[in-house]
């Protein structure tokens, strides 16, 4: 997924932050037509439901308007905001003690439950076998620790670089690369043991 642009650093950063601190409308209308797409995006791998990530995405929004106050500038505006929407994210699924990912495939493909969807036994094999994978890889990040999930979904998913993680996570860039190690071999091993169990017996 190609990157939005953020808001240009510097003085044009600078002013637009007194501007939203100064409560100016025209200019959070401007953020959020900058911000709202990958705001949405980064919950929405979060959250996997299409309905719950537009929710949240505004609750990044309503918490951007009320707490502009008191930000300070000790990270870019871009990476605060990100950092809210992964933080209100993961504070959704705690709230909800939403402990398994393994959703209705509506929700892995972003489909509003309303939509009508082929039953699995009028689908092609293939398709089958895709939706499968699909729901095995979600299952498996959801049981990677909270920072390891984290840090995979950023980078891989969002594409954002190790320096951009290390920010939004408040942590360090070797901290980062040991986070995203730890993520590749803890998938591995979780999608290995899957593809195991599937594999048939062989008779002795």
């Amino acid at each position: 997924m190609s990157k939005l642009p953020n808001l240009t650093g510097g003085m044009e950063e600078t002013e637009m932050i007194h501007q939203l601190q100064a409560g100016d409308e025209l200019a959070f209308r401007k953020l959020v037509e900058d911000y709202q797409l990958r705001v949405f995006h980064i919950c929405m791998e979060l959250l996997h439901v299409r309905e719950d990530a537009e929710d949240i995405a505004q609750e990044v929004f309503v918490e951007i308007y009320h707490s502009i106050g008191r930000f300070r500038g000790a990270s870019r505006l871009s990476t605060w905001i990100y950092r809210i929407a992964v933080n209100k994210s993961l504070n959704h699924i705690r709230r909800k003690k939403w402990h398994r990912w393994l959703q209705p495939i509506e929700n892995l493909t972003g489909r509003r439950e309303a939509e009508p969807v082929a039953p699995e036994n009028t689908l092609p094999e293939r398709e089958i076998e895709e939706r499968q994978q699909l729901a095995q890889l979600w299952h498996a990040l959801d049981s990677l620790p909270e920072n390891q999930r984290k840090a995979f979904i950023l980078s891989r998913m969002e594409d954002f670089s190790y320096r951009e993680i290390a920010a939004i996570m408040e942590t360090t860039l070797p901290g980062v690369e040991s986070l995203l190690q730890r993520a590749r071999v803890n998938l591995q091993k979780k999608l290995w043991a899957v593809y195991k169990k599937e594999l048939p017996r062989t008779k002795v």
